[in-house]
């Protein structure tokens, strides 16, 4: 770890942004596929020039989001490499410290941060960073209601909305816990095969500590797993893994 750097520290992968063109058709594939449902559309994306939907996985998220002009990060995106991934949303309990420190050492280049009174939001910059996909760190204050945000499944999570709506969307998340988030993999850029570059990376930038397999980092909840790059294949999220509890559900 070089110097200066904060450890890695228990991270939770609470949330996958995809990007699609058809947001209709993409929430119809989703819900049909892995039975879930809508639980949030927030109108406050509306100023990036998208639309967007969420889906719980229990605890944890899902997120499409589609442009409604061609002039977007996400359109740009979609111009580029079709639909497919777009964010990895990290839960950290030391968010602004990380950022500080990330900024101090020149790691990484913060594009949006946005706070509220319990929580904040910070997304950097995906230049640089290895998996070709946006990085979010966030973190939520703990509470006398949400006194462990990490680890309790069903705590609270910004991107639902105002704490108002928690008894909802908190609802639909038990509703669908026999649903896991299990694991994402990211395709480096062609020609990269250090996929245990990438893995050090992640850890030294975003906490998220290395796992037990080469190229793998371990989540509370789930892995992220990388991939060595491929001739004309783009970088990015390739693949999602979601559990299910119960044969009577598959």
């Amino acid at each position: 770890m070089p110097q200066n750097m904060m450890p890695p520290r228990p991270t939770r992968l609470r949330q996958i942004a995809l990007v699609a063109e058809d947001l209709e058709q993409a929430t119809r594939l989703l819900t049909t596929v892995i039975g879930t449902e809508v639980v949030f559309r927030d109108p406050l994306v509306e100023q990036w020039g998208l639309r967007n939907i969420l889906l719980p996985i229990g605890g944890d998220l899902i997120e499409v989001v589609s442009p409604l002009k061609s002039n977007t990060t996400a359109g740009r995106l979609l111009s580029k490499r079709g639909n497919g991934g777009y964010m990895i949303i990290m839960q950290t309990e030391d968010a602004l410290a990380r950022r500080d420190c990330l900024e101090s050492n020149k790691l990484a280049k913060v594009i949006f941060t946005h706070d509220n009174e319990d929580s904040v939001c910070i997304q950097y910059h995906p230049k640089g960073i290895k998996g070709g996909i946006i990085p979010e760190l966030d973190a939520h204050i703990p509470s006398s209601t949400n006194s462990n945000p990490i680890h309790e499944r069903f705590s609270p999570w910004h991107a639902c909305g105002s704490s108002s709506t928690y008894p909802a969307y908190s609802d639909s998340m038990k509703r669908h816990s026999h649903l896991h988030l299990m694991s994402a993999t990211c395709r480096l850029s062609p020609a990269n095969e250090d996929i245990e570059g990438a893995a050090e990376q992640w850890e030294n930038i975003f906490g998220v500590k290395r796992g037990k397999v080469s190229g793998e980092n371990e989540f509370t909840n789930a892995n992220l797993q990388f991939i060595p790059g491929k001739s004309g294949e783009h970088e990015g999220l390739v693949e999602v893994c979601i559990g299910v509890e119960g044969k009577a559900r598959l």
